[in-house]
């Protein structure tokens, strides 16, 4: 199988007898090398003796006074978010179990961007056997912004760090590592294109045609279904619809915080004017097809852009939204 997401770092982890993600040294070590954590040359002692020590032990306890002893105001920020963030990572037994228990109770203090990072990581362990561009390309909406255009009468999804030429640090430790460009240029991904994901996965330059009916919701769909497999051991079947009408939100989730909005407009018995209806950017109906949890009305999930046209996902929100009767059929 060819290889993809490599900034990820899922190289740096191991797995356990569950195919579960554990944290090790050297993935810890990976983001000693952020240029947010790296001192500068004019950093305090009480800092450069911080990471130095990290470096040569990244489980090392640090207490709290350790980051309130250091002198610049951002520099214990940025500690204080990354040591939160370790010791969470280190109180589970993988990866999989810090990203649900934030699920679940909240994210909290957890900046997005370490959030996303989970995802990525996660995503590449649950889609290790994928073959299907799409499919790969369909999961990056997971834990990376999109910007989404009509062109030519088509609804296009486009990397948002891309478009916006972002040169500030990367958002993967590893890519400065790996030196990959800092931008390059989007073409939507094909039939005729789709070979090169491959060799191009960690620019995040291929758009996704996400126009109903077309390949592009339903490789969303598959991703989606995919990450709920592996993070709940639900065999679940997860399927684009065409358009909202006449659909019962008996039970909704949203999977972004304007689907959210949208689903709690509607199941309070409001209507949608022409200008939010438009931000919809899927629907698609969820079904389990377990024996033990298949029973019951199935679940849909609201996808939908800012008025701003940027669309920023929230996979937690199918993990913590889901019915606890299906949740409960997980051992």
């Amino acid at each position: 199988m060819t290889d993809f997401w490599l900034s990820c770092g899922h190289h740096l982890l191991d797995r356990d007898a569950g195919g579960g993600l554990i944290v090790t040294d050297e993935f810890l070590k990976a983001y000693l090398a952020r240029p947010e954590l790296v001192p500068p040359p004019e950093a305090c002692a009480v800092e450069r003796t911080l990471h130095a020590a990290l470096l040569a032990d990244p489980r090392r306890a640090v207490a709290s006074a350790d980051v309130a002893a250091i002198a610049d105001q951002d520099a214990r920020e940025n500690w204080q978010l990354l040591i939160g963030f370790r010791d969470h990572l280190l109180r589970h037994p993988t990866v999989e179990a810090a990203y649900a228990a934030l699920a679940r109770h909240g994210a909290g203090a957890t900046p997005p961007l370490f959030l996303n990072q989970m995802v990525h990581a996660i995503l590449r362990n649950a889609l290790d056997d994928c073959a299907d561009p799409f499919v790969l390309r369909a999961a990056e909406m997971l834990f990376r912004p999109q910007r989404l255009t009509v062109h030519e009468g088509a609804l296009v999804a486009a990397d948002d760090e891309v478009i916006a030429g972002a040169s500030g640090a990367p958002v993967s430790p590893l890519v400065s590592m790996l030196g990959l460009p800092a931008s390059a240029a989007i073409e939507v991904i094909t039939d005729d294109n789709a070979a090169t994901y491959w060799e191009r996965s960690d620019r995040f330059d291929m758009a996704l045609d996400l126009t109903a009916g077309r390949r592009g919701q339903a490789a969303l769909g598959e991703a989606l279904a995919r990450f709920v497999r592996h993070m709940l051991a639900l065999d679940v079947a997860i399927e684009p619809l065409v358009e909202m009408r006449d659909v019962p939100l008996t039970w909704y989730i949203g999977l972004d915080a304007d689907g959210t909005r949208i689903g709690d407009a509607l199941w309070n018995g409001g209507t949608l004017d022409v200008a939010t209806a438009e931000r919809v950017v899927a629907l698609y109906r969820l079904t389990v097809r377990d024996a033990a949890g298949g029973s019951g009305e199935p679940v849909y999930l609201i996808l939908a852009m800012t008025p701003e046209r940027v669309l920023r996902m929230k996979p937690q929100n199918i993990l913590a939204g889901l019915p606890a009767r299906l949740k409960e059929t997980v051992s």
